[in-house]
């Protein structure tokens, strides 16, 4: 099975913070593991996996081939954005 694969890495002091906030909101509707540093949410559209690093939040989207990665990403970034109202995050996605 083919999967669509897309990264970002996003400038962040609270990277820690924002991947705990999605992981618990989705957690009530999703499969969720997490720690302050690491989360891995599986979402109807694919995985989502989460890394907090100091200064960053790195994001790989894994969707299945009928994945529209578009909407996996929006969905992902406009969620984020909510929890980072303070500061204006800045979602570069890569193909993987």
């Amino acid at each position: 099975m083919n999967t669509n694969t897309s990264t970002a890495s996003v400038a962040t002091a609270h990277g820690s913070r924002y991947l705990q906030q999605l992981a618990k909101h989705w957690s009530h509707k999703f499969p969720v593991q997490f720690t302050p540093e690491e989360a891995t949410i599986e979402l109807p559209l694919g995985r989502c996996a989460l890394t907090a690093a100091p200064d960053q939040l790195h994001i790989t989207l894994t969707g299945t081939p009928e994945t529209d990665m578009a909407r996996f990403q929006t969905v992902v970034a406009e969620h984020l954005q909510r929890f980072g109202h303070r500061e204006e995050l800045a979602f570069n996605w890569q193909d993987a």
